[in-house]
């Protein structure tokens, strides 16, 4: 009896490891792509010139010569939720996915703030914009996404306002670092204080002063209008940000704007038990992106 049991036991095992996957579900999650010996999928490692020094980067290429189209994601405060996983499933997906550390964090050198994750968001699109790069990375420069979680959606939020030339921006349960500067500046203090790893050159006193002496600067409302006729996906979760979102894309729509999408999934800030849907949402977003218009 043992040796049916065993093969009863192995039908079991190898049933359940070759079920089939929900059919909404993009196969790019779980499906490996054909290796390409001329033009192997890998991962490039970046130095990024801004503001005089150099920021860490990694370009995770697909396979095949390309080009490919480019999603370049940014991370949040302090960065603990890289959100690799996005990237992974980008590059399954056929694109090349870029991340980075800002100025002062995570190892890249110079000094950490608010404003330099802006610039160094720009420094990161002019240099995979530069034809040696683009062509070395072999990506479509002209096929530029970009992804931000947590404060990283700020920034994808900012750059696209800045950026005319990027196809889409997601924003992944965006801060709103305007909200948090509008609290005395004791709390705000405090909640820099839980930030601080892995960031340089700054202090919770120093981010905060920055928050508040820049409140307007940074707020949503001044880059409203350069929102409308953006790709623009704005996903959301039980965090306590939902709201200032929902308020940003009616914003956007009484502008005129009809090209966004607002999604909510009942997860935490870093959807943490929602990962796979996390990334199913962002393989539908760029798939919609690489469509021709109709």
């Amino acid at each position: 009896m043992r040796i049916p049991i065993l093969l009863l036991a192995l039908t079991l095992v190898c049933g359940m490891a070759v079920a089939s996957p929900p059919e909404d579900l993009p196969a790019a999650i779980y499906t490996d792509p054909p290796h390409d010996p001329a033009a192997p999928a890998d991962m490039v490692v970046l130095h990024i010139p801004s503001r005089g020094v150099e920021i860490n980067g990694l370009a995770y290429r697909p396979s095949g010569a390309g080009p490919h189209p480019v999603l370049v994601i940014f991370h949040g405060l302090p960065g603990n939720e890289k959100n690799l996983d996005l990237a992974q499933a980008a590059r399954r997906a056929g694109w090349v996915a870029v991340t980075f550390n800002y100025r002062g964090s995570w190892g890249s050198p110079g000094r950490f703030s608010f404003a330099g994750t802006l610039e160094d968001a720009a420094a990161v699109l002019a240099y995979l914009r530069d034809r040696d790069h683009s062509t070395a990375l072999r990506i479509d420069p002209s096929r530029i996404a970009i992804a931000g979680h947590s404060m990283g959606g700020w920034i994808a939020a900012q750059t696209a306002a800045r950026d005319g030339a990027i196809i889409g921006a997601a924003m992944i349960s965006a801060w709103d670092p305007s909200q948090s500067a509008s609290r005395s500046r004791a709390d705000v203090i405090a909640s820099m204080r839980d930030d601080m790893e892995s960031l340089a050159g700054v202090t919770p006193e120093t981010m905060a002063d920055e928050l508040i002496s820049h409140r307007a600067a940074f707020d949503y409302g001044r880059i409203t209008t350069k929102l409308v006729a953006l790709d623009l996906l704005v996903l959301t979760s039980d965090d306590g940000g939902a709201g200032r979102m929902q308020a940003l894309t009616h914003a956007i729509a009484s502008a005129g704007g009809r090209r966004f999408r607002l999604e909510h999934e009942a997860t935490d800030h870093g959807w943490s038990d929602r990962r796979i849907a996390l990334q199913a949402r962002i393989l539908r977003w760029l798939t919609n992106l690489e469509r021709p218009a109709t």
